[in-house]
């Protein structure tokens, strides 16, 4: 008897799994008949017939058929092999190729010129069903959209969705949301923000602990100001493939402005989206020859663009390290003409200004406000996970208790001492996480002499130029730097990052470009050794 090889699939929630057997039973029965041995099956079950790419099943019988272990695959229908009529016309010829004929039980077809018109006819008519349903699918799934109902998937963090397919919100995950966007502003690196969202207890969506991966996204989603999206990633390829990252032209995505529960504002999501911007600005920051101390703060007045470092040097002349417009280039006079400005000479006059107007009596009691609130804010914190760890810590004593009474009324398995084991572990765990918070507590506040210390402490490294330790005052209190082509502006953010939730005060320090030169061309010029 000639070996047969059956393949069935069934596309969407609407077939069974038992549509996979009736396919079998007459695949057999057709075999039986017609003098084929079926010795072996393939069934994809739930998976279009439009994307042969995702059909497991379908290429291992493709694999298999190259070696050798059938000579014919036995099908229900055509339109159960593939309802592309590339994927069908591709995969057909490899089978032939492999001396492997394709049979279907209920489309009886020959080798016979009328026979390929046919099959060509059946084939286009998958294709086209396959179309038209996705099409018709489309149209109700826009509808949905139209009214602001979930169309599937698991909703974002934050949101629930009721029996009317609306979205409501997920208290304890909006706090979460809340959370990750206010540490974002405040200036935590991811890895810290999956830490403290951890330590607080918060789950992702699916239930698991946060990792760095499922932040990006969440900074990124405009849902969460009110604004229902629907239709946005662009389609899938020739090929089936989507890119999750292309997105639709403006004219099909549906987007409704107050078409879903507002948790946070409008303002902290474009602060959020400008911190994101200005973490772009300068990924080769960490492989620069020189530290550039207004690295993402300093921009061109005359474009916009950012300037960036630049670093020269040629034989028996100075060194030339210097700021310059991104935008610039020196063989064109169509693109922006701002000057480069002197390195050294702009981040000189940056300290000295920042010293003079920011680092004296007279700011004092602007720090210990914003400290205090600051040290206040942190208490609180504190407080949110010594509850948290205090609730986690009463549900593993109550686990332990309902084992212990089960154990004590003979219900004796063998997880049960694993189980225990491994609640004990957590249990010593979160005991040493409220030792730590406890042992971090605050209690006292900043006062004036505190700061006057850190005032001195900064003096210090502005007298010593301690770079490092010069670079991190700056990022906290210079708002920006902009160069124009007769003057530069450095604009101070008074309440900086110490002061969240308080009001900011700008300062603006103002320099001609040739005073800047004149105060430092003779304290900055270096010979090239």
């Amino acid at each position: 008897m000639v070996k047969a090889a059956f393949y069935g699939r069934f596309s969407s929630n609407n077939q069974r799994e038992e549509s996979i057997d009736a396919q079998l039973r007459a695949a057999e029965e057709f075999a039986n008949k017609n003098g084929y041995e079926i010795v072996v099956h393939y069934a994809d079950k739930a998976k279009s017939g439009t994307n042969s790419s995702k059909r497991v099943e379908f290429l291992k019988m493709i694999k298999d058929a190259e070696r050798g272990l059938f000579q014919v695959v036995i099908v229900h229908k055509l339109d159960r092999f593939s309802r592309d009529k590339y994927d069908s016309a591709l995969y057909k010829r490899k089978l032939k190729q492999c001396g492997v004929k394709l049979i279907s039980v209920t489309e009886q077809l020959d080798d016979s010129p009328e026979s390929v018109i046919l099959e060509s006819v059946i084939e286009g008519m998958a294709e086209y069903y396959s179309k038209n349903l996705a099409r018709e699918t489309m149209k109700g799934l826009l509808e949905n959209g139209y009214k602001c109902l979930h169309n599937g998937g698991k909703p974002p963090l934050g949101y629930d969705v009721n029996s009317e397919k609306k979205y409501i919100i997920n208290e304890r995950e909006a706090e979460s949301v809340r959370l990750i966007f206010d540490m974002y502003i405040s200036g935590y690196t991811q890895s810290q923000m999956v830490d403290e969202l951890n330590e607080r207890g918060y789950k992702t969506k699916l239930g698991t602990m946060f990792r760095s991966n499922s932040i990006q996204s969440i900074l990124a989603n405009e849902k969460y100001t009110g604004v229902y999206i629907y239709n946005r990633t662009a389609k899938k390829d020739a090929f089936g493939k989507r890119n999750s990252h292309a997105t639709k032209d403006e004219s099909e995505i549906v987007k409704i402005e107050g078409g879903m529960p507002q948790i946070i504002s409008k303002e902290v999501f474009t602060q959020a989206k400008a911190v994101m911007n200005s973490r772009k600005r300068s990924p080769g920051s960490n492989k620069a020859k020189e530290n550039y101390l207004l690295a993402g703060l300093i921009r061109c007045g005359c474009c916009g663009k950012n300037y960036q470092g630049n670093r020269r040097a040629s034989k028996n002349k100075p060194l030339y390290v210097s700021y310059r417009c991104s935008y610039r280039r020196l063989t064109s006079s169509k693109v922006c003409n701002n000057k480069e400005i002197r390195k050294e000479y702009i981040e000189e006059y940056v300290l000295s200004e920042l010293e003079r107007r920011i680092f004296n009596d007279d700011s004092i009691q602007y720090l210990v406000e914003g400290i205090n609130k600051n040290l206040q804010k942190k208490n609180q914190v504190n407080d949110e996970k010594k509850e948290a760890i205090v609730k986690e810590l009463k549900e593993i004593e109550a686990q332990i208790g309902n084992i212990v009474t089960a154990i004590a009324s003979g219900f004796m398995q063998e997880e049960f001492k694993e189980k225990i084991d491994e609640l004990k572990e957590r249990k010593a765990e979160l005991e040493f996480k409220q030792a730590q918070i406890k042992s971090c507590e605050i209690e006292q506040r900043i006062t004036e002499e505190d700061v006057r210390g850190l005032l001195n402490n900064f003096s210090g490294y502005v007298i010593t130029r301690n770079i490092p330790e010069c670079k991190k005052f700056i990022q906290d209190f210079v708002k920006e730097v902009v160069v124009y082509k007769e003057h530069i502006e450095v604009i101070f953010n008074v309440s900086f990052s110490l002061f969240k939730n308080s009001e900011e005060i700008e300062l603006i320090s103002k320099i001609k470009r040739c005073d800047l030169y004149e105060r430092y061309s003779q304290s900055f010029y270096i010979k090239v050794s």
